[in-house]
């Protein structure tokens, strides 16, 4: 399983969140998986992503409403909102993921999954919080994001 395959399986878990407010364990992200046959290093991952997004959901939250200008955060469709969540956690707190990767991946994953035009509004919102970072390489803060 690559780690594509796992932020698709991410936005899966983060689209059954939104509604119902529980999420799996390890156990049942590895009976989720069970043809997929994935690497301890990518359960790891996909628990880190959920985990830290919902941990993280309502700073996230702030930080996307913040660049989306005109668009209230519950008017994105819901797959491109937790597409969009996946990819700011990576770009607050996984620095071993370059944001160009992980606006790529993001990116992708909305060509796949949602509409002709969701791809260039995920991009936009990414590519804004991305370059919201400090000289410094600094994790950008909803404070950062509004200037």
């Amino acid at each position: 399983m690559t780690r594509r395959q796992a932020r698709e399986y991410v936005l899966q878990a983060l689209f059954q969140y939104e509604f119902t407010k529980s999420v799996s364990g390890r156990q049942e992200i590895k009976e989720g998986l069970v043809y997929k046959s994935p690497s301890d290093d990518i359960l790891e991952f996909i628990e880190d992503l959920i985990g830290g997004v919902i941990k993280h959901l309502e700073e996230i939250d702030d930080i996307i409403q913040s660049v989306s200008k005109h668009w209230e955060l519950q008017r994105i469709a819901s797959v491109d909102r937790n597409i969009i969540r996946f990819a700011v956690y990576e770009l607050l707190y996984r620095a071993d993921i370059p944001a160009a990767v992980t606006i790529n991946e993001a990116v992708d994953i909305a060509k796949k999954y949602s509409t002709l035009e969701s791809f260039s509004f995920i991009n936009g919102i990414l590519d804004t919080i991305a370059h919201a970072n400090t000289p410094d390489n600094a994790k950008p803060s909803a404070r950062e994001c509004n200037k």
